[in-house]
């Protein structure tokens, strides 16, 4: 019976899966070990950690999807961190969209990953592949939780710059980050850098959209962004679809569900999917990957 470890390296987690056979036997969780975002110290024990509970040291192969695997020295690094604990296992790394697409069970498509950062990746009829985004919260990951998360920040500080009281929406990001005053996110957003913690600030925009146009226009510039990368890659492939969406901001939003498929029909996109498993659930279809 062949044993695959399969693990989805994300921006605020890490998931593993342990499946002997083809049937998913374990599971286990533990927090980042993107270099992205975390030291790589910090990374390798995460790592450790979450192969051990999954008992990879008797795996055949491990397939790893994580964020930033742009290149083969990037695939090389992480699988570095990964091969001291997974015994004589074959070690695959891919870019965490991929994930996307395989766990929708399609061969051909647009992967997009709308979670702490973004990407979109698709792959055509033929083996052609495309990737658009991706670059990482520094240069780019519009569409993202950190991104809108950030925008939220980037409105009260320009509010109080122009003179301007807090309005509901300032207050709900200041009631969220323990502040009175919106100077004080300036000093809170530089100490506490941790990716995830300004990604969940977007909850404050999807909770207050329905009375607030200035959070709604924040949703659909976020939809867009996201429809962009898709179509980005669908330019480039002359490929419409499906869209497969996969990460923690498309699959718990369902304002955001309905505002992508409505800016990727503007696009001429086709069927939008999202998931309705994780993606580290997609390892089981890349395991023959050479």
């Amino acid at each position: 019976m062949s044993i695959l470890i399969g693990l989805d390296i994300g921006g605020t987690k890490t998931h593993g899966l342990r499946a002997e056979g083809g049937t998913v036997a374990q599971e286990a969780f533990g927090g980042s070990a993107n270099v992205q975002n975390v030291s790589r110290d910090a990374a390798a024990s995460v790592l450790a950690q979450v192969l051990a509970e999954l008992g990879a040291a008797d795996a055949d192969v491990v397939v790893a999807g994580a964020g930033g695997v742009d290149t083969a020295a990037d695939a090389e690094a992480l699988r570095g961190l990964i091969a001291p604990h997974a015994g004589r296992a074959r070690v695959v790394v891919v870019h965490d969209t991929r994930l996307v697409l395989a766990a929708g069970g399609c061969r051909t498509g647009i992967a997009v990953i709308a979670g702490t950062g973004s990407a979109a990746w698709g792959t055509a009829p033929g083996g052609r592949e495309a990737r658009a985004g991706g670059w990482g919260h520094l240069l780019g990951d519009e569409g993202s939780g950190y991104w809108m998360g950030r925008e939220l920040v980037r409105r009260a500080l320009a509010r109080h710059d122009d003179g301007q009281a807090p309005d509901a929406l300032d207050r709900a990001v200041l009631d969220r980050c323990g502040l009175a005053q919106p100077g004080g996110l300036i000093e809170r957003f530089h100490t506490l850098p941790e990716r995830g913690l300004w990604a969940g600030l977007s909850r404050v925009a999807f909770e207050a959209a329905a009375q607030d146009e200035d959070a709604m226009r924040l949703v659909d510039r976020t939809a867009d962004a996201l429809a962009e990368l898709a179509a980005t890659v669908s330019r480039r492939l002359a490929l419409s679809g499906p869209v497969v969406v996969g990460g923690g901001l498309a699959v718990h939003q369902p304002l955001l569900r309905e505002r992508l498929r409505e800016a990727a029909a503007r696009r001429g996109l086709g069927e939008v999917r999202v998931l309705d498993r994780a993606p580290v659930h997609g390892t089981l279809r890349l395991a023959d990957q050479p």
